[in-house]
């Protein structure tokens, strides 16, 4: 028998610090992802000046509004793209993906106070406990201070939380730490 899981606390589960959001068009219904790509000039250590290719379009369940990509810099494009990356993996249950996007002492923290593990987190989207079907990214705006970024946003999650469907809405912030060449959701 599966024990009941308190109204409160259900909300907050779905409404986890890694949150995304999805916009609705002025009927209510569910837009479908922008299609968009921001290219960013970066330069190596060498001294070679490279492009680098950004391509949001191809997160099929994640729609980012309210931002200008063109007026983003390279490390800004990077932590929005890691961020509509994995908000795509949590709709995908790529757990794979997820891992390598958020480092492994990740604890998720739910609006309710409970936490979880990172391994504890990613099993209840696995088993489908959590099933999110679309989120994105509204409104960004992101902080890059070197090797450190956080990135705050309204999130509104279409989700299947433990049974219960609905969207949800919250504004938050992540936390990312640049490791090697890739940016690495971390605790704020």
């Amino acid at each position: 028998m599966k024990k009941a899981i308190p109204l409160t606390a259900l909300l907050a589960a779905v409404l986890t610090l890694n949150a995304c959001n999805i916009q609705n068009d002025k009927t209510g219904s569910e837009s479908p992802a922008q299609s968009i790509g921001a290219t960013a000039t970066a330069e190596d250590e060498g001294g070679y000046s490279g492009t680098m290719e950004y391509d949001f379009k191809q997160f099929s369940n994640v729609n980012i509004a309210g931002v200008d990509l063109s007026s983003l810099n390279e490390e800004e494009l990077a932590v929005l793209y890691a961020q509509a990356r994995y908000c795509q993996a949590m709709t995908d249950a790529d757990i794979d993906t997820m891992r390598e996007l958020v480092s492994e002492d990740m604890v998720f923290t739910h609006m309710s106070g409970r936490q979880q593990t990172r391994e504890e987190y990613f099993a209840d989207v696995a088993d489908g406990s959590l099933n999110y079907f679309t989120i994105g990214i509204a409104d960004p705006v992101i902080r890059v201070d070197g090797d450190k970024a956080q990135i705050t946003y309204t999130s509104v999650l279409n989700a299947n939380a433990y049974g219960a469907r609905g969207t949800y809405q919250i504004k938050g912030t992540h936390h990312y730490e640049k490791r090697g060449n890739a940016w690495i959701a971390v605790n704020g």
